[in-house]
């Protein structure tokens, strides 16, 4: 089976081009891509575009599926549908289920009921340490025979340096990528909101900047030991940069991640104790949220991810500082970033290069590019739509995002995994 989209904008991130062409499927793997024109190949569907975006599907790192444990809040069916919507191809799910993923029989149990449940790839995370309580190793090698896709506690962070040390020694030693969240824990404790005048007039329990800087400055010493694979999940404030240019520059295994609530918000939008604003790191100044765009566009931080965190809604109608953090973001995640396009801030090839290539680099994948053999994971668009959201229509179970009735733009049309359309 051949399948041809015609008229369409290709965004190649590997190219780093944006070209009106074709794209032919075959099977399941992009067969080749041409320039519109004559020369255009025969196929059993053609699909016209219509001069929309076609662009690799997201590769999203970093995506809580309350499976097991807490379906009420997002199962793998409803966040799979959310996924297609909103142009995510594969989804990197995380461990901080009820249990934990930390056993390789947790593992197949999330492996066999994703792929009976969610439309898209799914790739699960396993936990870093036992319980991800941070006192004892998980079994690093049993989990990446089950299929683990990387190791990480989430935002709970591995105190104990001496127990991070071995998990990345071990893990070094078996290839394994581990995946941070860099915040000094002690500073962090029960913060809600980044320090400065903000919080102060808000009477908010804040956390320093320089609680990030001071957790990356210990794992990039670490790295310097063990020579680990290494991602930073969110790096948010400019203290921050420096000290990962110099990590890169010093030849360390480390890239770098943000979400794209701290690339399209700041502390302000939290004005009136907005929950739905609470995410994990809180978020940042207006000069720290530029600085992580420019980081973004220059390719100092290499990754964006929605950081898709369900919660119900008896966990967010509470008091800012008791309220849960987290929004989801599957759906949400492509018309958001294209504020940065639409801002100036990025091009499509960059932001796809963020969202779609460098994750798939990051985790030894053949896709988020479209280049001939590469699986046909594909997301076709309209950057300019316009739409107010509806937090109501949004697949996911849970409805806590912060863009709840903002004006967007950017509205996918069709996804396509393994060259099936399972969206549009």
């Amino acid at each position: 089976m051949t399948t041809l989209l015609k008229n369409a904008r290709l965004i190649d991130p590997e190219k780093s081009t944006e070209t009106n062409g074709w794209l032919l499927i075959e099977g399941t793997v992009i067969r080749e891509t041409g320039p519109a024109g004559p020369g255009e190949p025969a196929a059993d569907e053609i699909i016209d575009c219509q001069g929309k975006c076609l662009a690799p599907g997201i590769v999203d790192i970093g995506v809580k599926v309350a499976e097991p444990g807490e379906r009420h809040k997002e199962s793998y069916r409803s966040a799979g549908l959310a996924a297609a919507a909103g142009g995510v191809t594969t989804m990197v799910t995380r461990p901080d289920t009820a249990p934990a993923i930390d056993t390789p029989e947790v593992l197949e149990f999330v492996r066999r009921r994703a792929n009976e449940a969610a439309p898209v790839n799914v790739l699960p995370m396993a936990a870093l340490t036992k319980g991800r309580a941070g006192r004892e190793m998980a079994e690093i090698g049993f989990l990446m025979d089950a299929g683990a896709a990387a190791f990480t506690d989430c935002d709970r962070v591995v105190a104990n340096t001496k127990v991070f040390t071995r998990a990345l020694t071990y893990a070094r030693g078996l290839g394994a990528l581990v995946i941070a969240h860099v915040q000094e824990p002690g500073l962090s404790a029960g913060a809600s909101a980044t320090s400065g005048k903000f919080a102060t007039l808000r009477g908010l329990a804040g956390v320093s900047s320089m609680a990030e800087r001071m957790g990356l400055d210990r794992d990039i010493a670490l790295l310097e030991t063990t020579r680990a694979r290494y991602h930073a999940d969110q790096i948010t404030t400019a203290r921050a940069l420096p000290a990962l240019e110099r990590a890169k520059g010093n030849g360390l295994d480390i890239t770098a991640g943000t979400s794209i609530h701290h690339l399209t918000l700041n502390e302000l939008d939290v004005a009136d104790y907005r929950t739905f604003f609470k995410v994990k790191p809180p978020l940042r100044s207006e000069d720290d949220r530029m600085a992580t765009v420019e980081a973004v566009a220059s390719g100092l931080i290499d990754i964006i991810s929605s950081m898709h965190t369900p919660q119900d809604e008896e966990s967010k109608r509470l008091p800012f500082e008791e309220a849960a953090s987290g929004a989801v973001a599957l759906e949400t995640f492509l018309p958001a970033a294209l504020r940065l396009v639409h801002a100036g801030q990025l091009t499509l090839p960059q932001l796809f290069r963020a969202i779609s290539l460098n994750p798939a680099n990051r985790l030894n994948l053949s896709s988020g590019r479209l280049s001939k053999g590469a699986p046909a994971d594909l997301v076709l668009f309209d950057p300019d739509t316009p739409f107010v959201l509806d937090r109501f229509t949004l697949n996911s179970k849970s409805k806590n995002t912060p863009f709840d009735g903002q004006r967007m733009q950017g509205k996918v049309h069709a996804t396509f995994v393994g060259g099936e359309k399972v969206f549009g």
